[in-house]
């Protein structure tokens, strides 16, 4: 069984092959909190698997929600982590540790993938150039077939990139990005530009957004919104903006034709 997040499809595409090779359910985060039904029962010698981008150096708060609401025996099951980011992940995996161990989930693996850049709120943050965009992508395909290799197994494994400053980026900076930076207030949308395709509010994985074919986006201010840019990195003429910090920034998801 393996849960996982994904918002422009970095991590979707990881959790995805783990499935394949390992024919585990793959079952969508948001999806099973807003079905409300959270209790899941393991079969003798299934894995437990979360998989999810890093947001702001931590677990994205939908992550831990999720967790803190989870029903599930995983004793004497093989759990593992895999956490996409678009350079280093800081503590995020100690963070997910306590969470899973408040639980009582143990996790035997963690697995991070550096993946193209996705995250633009914050200012000198865009898009890699597509010869860094393939280069992070072709490392990562390689070292996600070792890392099956080790779920697959079993394998007791960390396989981590946190960077120079994992403190100073998970508590301090990641701490300010959960209360300043995660919010859809700053998104809007250039009506000249949108040719309401429905296309962000198809793709928000919190479905944050009121729209659809023949509408302009509304976010919905609720609390829900990840900051994930989901929508903005989809919209086909750059309508949506978050602020002005995203104005001549470029997009990304995965499969995206450059």
């Amino acid at each position: 069984m393996i849960f996982y997040l994904s918002d422009t499809g970095n991590t979707g595409w990881a959790a995805k092959a783990i499935a394949e090779a390992t024919n585990d359910k793959l079952l969508f985060i948001p999806e099973q909190l807003r079905s409300g039904q959270l209790e899941y029962t393991l079969q003798e010698g299934e894995r437990l698997g979360f998989c999810f981008p890093v947001h702001g150096w931590r677990p994205p708060k939908i992550v831990r929600e999720f967790i803190r609401r989870l029903s599930i025996d995983a004793k004497g099951h093989y759990v593992y982590a895999l956490c996409t980011a678009g350079d280093n992940i800081g503590e995020t995996m100690e963070i997910l540790r306590k969470d899973l161990s408040a639980k009582d989930i143990p996790l035997n693996a963690v697995f991070s993938l550096i993946m193209p850049e996705s995250y633009l709120g914050l200012p000198f943050f865009n898009v890699d150039n597509a010869k860094k965009e393939k280069e992070k992508k072709d490392k990562a395909a390689a070292e996600l077939r070792d890392y099956i290799n080790e779920i697959t197994n079993h394998k007791e494994a960390s396989h981590l990139v946190v960077g120079h400053w994992p403190r100073i980026n998970s508590r301090l900076l990641g701490g300010y990005f959960t209360k300043h930076l995660v919010t859809d207030k700053k998104f809007h949308v250039d009506s000249r530009l949108c040719v309401k395709c429905g296309i962000c509010a198809d793709v928000c994985p919190t479905k944050n957004i009121i729209g659809g074919l023949g509408y302009e986006p509304q976010w919905k201010h609720d609390g829900s919104c990840l900051a994930c840019f989901a929508c903005y990195h989809h919209c086909p003429h750059h309508a949506i903006n978050w602020g002005t910090l995203t104005k001549h920034k470029g997009q990304y998801f995965f499969g995206r034709k450059r």
